[in-house]
């Protein structure tokens, strides 16, 4: 028999029944019967500085999880402010379910207080955006809310709850937990998998997209073992397969090796399991011919939506992560393997590319401190970062050798870092968490160290200051070089940022004083900001902003 309870305690309990253990905020008086209703459950609030950090937090418990991330926010300028934590969310496929105040319901269509019409403005980032005009649909709405999030490819929900509505005095039982839909290939899918892969000569396995478990990585791992693939992780996917595993061949993101490139160009079949290919990866949508690739393709993804919509597949296989891995590691390998040893030889190319930092101008060599941090941190530590030029390092040269160890956007918006890592380290209160941001990057949501403060979280942030917004500098000196403009940066003392909010901060200057920097902010057992000073010059590994200003003038000059 159910009992009356009011709509916004409906909500709660459906995130209860659901499995949901956090939420992210920040507070408003539009979904205020929510807040109160929050008090009394199980599930840990965390309040947060801005939306925008608030939906990037539950966006990283999402991604990591895969379970969806849920925040609350308020109406008008608190739904705005949170909406590039829906676009990462949407960029990236990840479950994300956002709950926003709306004005009461005798007011809409007014241009009421804060009123704004969610359907029109998150129609085109979300994969579902409705309002709940009647409490006795709560659990109606938040179950299809779950269901719609983590179907196929997954991704943004937003549900608009009018103030008035949430005090709605309902009697209706609870929805059931959601389960994911976890589609399976069918035999003559992998019967004709097989012989794809049985008249090739080259083929390689690329690992990316969203929905993995540990034990979809243990069932690819066995699959790649048995047939001698080699292996290529997606951008921002590195954590998909062991990096130091001998069929390793590197990750295709930006400024790849140029020796996975030539592999890939002259590979005979691509294994595609789990990603998109979108642009990153695809390398601007050059790597293969659009729509009908001349290399076979086989694509293994859960949404049908998805196949074909840029490569037309020689095979296409509507199954998830979960059950497709679990299907190939069970598929014989072929008697015949012209392939065989190439994946040592790959991974060979791969050590090859990132066992040794490349020279840098400064005092402070990026690849040297994270060469320095793979050889020193636990293999359960989580990185997370935002967007910026000093990402390519952490991509090149640390190594992410357990599951969901590295949280970072494929979307590339910046700061994300700093809630990101928020967010791990309320999930893993037991586990190092380390935040890495440029300069520009940590300061659009550099206010959320405070909130890291507030709960006692020992995240440890390093800031690779070269005082420019880098990404958007290294274009302009390729396109317009000498004549800079809008990209200066006059930054803050960093470490005194963090004792200023509290926590520890120590600035480092030489590449040799980031071991004891870094030993000291652990000790400290505080939110730490490591403040390193770096070069402008120093913009890429495998490359200097005067080496592509020089190269820009060249190029000009002989047009």
């Amino acid at each position: 028999m159910a009992k009356l309870r009011t709509a916004a305690q409906v909500l709660v309990d459906q995130l209860v029944i659901n499995g949901i253990e956090h939420v992210f905020c920040v507070p408003g008086e539009s979904f205020l019967p929510v807040l109160d209703a929050l008090h009394d459950s199980p599930i840990t609030v965390t309040v947060c500085r801005q939306e925008g950090g608030a939906a990037m937090m539950a966006e990283a418990m999402g991604k990591a999880t895969g379970k969806p991330g849920i925040v609350f926010v308020t109406r008008g300028p608190g739904a705005t402010n949170a909406s590039p934590g829906i676009h990462i969310a949407q960029q990236d496929s990840t479950p994300l379910i956002m709950f926003v105040g709306q004005v009461d319901r005798g007011m809409k269509e007014r241009g009421a207080f804060q009123e704004i019409d969610y359907r029109a403005v998150f129609g085109s980032m979300t994969k579902w955006t409705a309002e709940i005009d009647d409490g006795s649909r709560m659990a109606e709405f938040v179950s299809r809310a779950f269901h719609q999030a983590s179907a196929g490819r997954p991704g943004p929900v937003v549900l608009a709850l009018p103030e008035d509505m949430l005090s709605d005095q309902v009697e209706i039982p609870d929805a059931p937990a959601f389960s994911a839909i976890e589609p399976a290939p069918s035999p003559e899918d992998l019967q004709s998998f097989s012989a794809l892969l049985a008249a090739a000569e080259q083929p390689l396995l690329i690992l990316g997209g969203t929905r993995w478990t540990p034990e979809a990585c243990s069932n690819i791992r066995q699959f790649a073992e048995t047939h001698q693939l080699p292996v290529i992780t997606s951008y921002r996917r590195l954590p998909l397969f062991d990096p130091l595993h001998p069929q390793y061949a590197g990750d295709l993101g930006i400024g790849p090796n140029p020796k996975l490139m030539n592999r890939l160009k002259t590979s005979d079949l691509i294994i595609l399991a789990g990603g998109r290919m979108g642009e990153i990866p695809s390398q601007g949508y050059t790597l293969f011919d659009s729509p009908g690739p001349a290399t076979k393709l086989i694509h293994l993804y859960p949404d049908a939506m998805e196949i074909g919509r840029v490569y037309v597949p020689h095979l296409a296989i509507q199954a998830s992560p979960l059950r497709f891995a679990s299907a190939l590691a069970q598929l014989p390998p072929p008697v015949h393997r012209p392939w065989d040893g190439t994946g040592a030889v790959a991974h060979a190319d791969y050590l090859a590319w990132t066992n040794v930092a490349t020279p840098q101008p400064g005092d402070v060599n990026l690849g040297e401190v994270m060469i320095w941090l793979r050889d020193n941190l636990s293999n359960e530590t989580i990185i997370c970062n935002g967007a910026g030029n000093y990402a390519s390092w952490i991509h090149r040269f640390y190594r992410f050798r357990n599951f969901a160890t590295h949280i970072a956007p494929t979307s590339a918006s910046m700061g994300y870092g700093m809630p990101s890592a928020v967010a791990m380290q309320r999930l893993h209160p037991d586990r190092q968490v380390i935040s890495i941001n440029g300069d520009g990057d940590f300061l659009m949501n550099g206010q959320e160290f405070a909130i890291a403060v507030q709960y006692g979280l020992p995240i440890i942030v390093i800031i690779c200051d070269n005082g420019i917004y880098g990404t958007i500098r290294m274009h302009q000196e390729r396109e317009y070089p000498g004549r800079r403009i809008a990209t200066d940066l006059r930054n803050p003392d960093f470490a005194g940022y963090a004792r200023v909010f509290g926590g520890f901060g120590v600035t480092v200057e030489k590449t040799a004083d980031f071991a004891a920097a870094f030993s000291a902010a652990k000790a400290s057992g505080q939110p730490s900001i490591i403040h390193l000073k770096i070069s402008p010059d120093a913009i890429l590994p495998g490359t200097t902003l005067t080496r592509i200003h020089d190269q820009a003038k060249q190029r000009l000059a002989s047009q």
